[in-house]
């Protein structure tokens, strides 16, 4: 049975990746950086992997937060489209 619950913290985690930071991402969220900051330290203990290097200027993605970023998009973008798809054949 899936778990809902796996899903957690993808959204946040695609958004740190495109706005750069935690603040960033949390502006667009409407979240509080200490939010983004626990949602993402969540995701990385569930995937028992860092997604993330930080430093107090800096954040970039590892080489698997890399990989797991675009297995993120790909399979939202996948999604995108199934939701497009559907919307055009229920008006047709």
């Amino acid at each position: 049975m899936f778990s809902s619950e796996r899903l957690k913290g993808i959204d946040v985690f695609v958004c740190v990746t495109e706005a750069g930071s935690f603040k960033a991402a949390a502006e667009r969220l409407n979240l509080s950086a200490s939010a983004i900051s626990k949602g993402i330290a969540r995701l990385e203990s569930r995937l028992d992997v860092r997604l993330f290097n930080r430093t107090t200027r800096r954040l970039a993605l590892t080489d698997a937060g890399a990989a797991f970023y675009r297995t993120c998009t790909g399979v939202l973008a996948e999604l995108e489209e199934h939701f497009d798809v559907r919307i055009v054949t229920q008006n047709v």
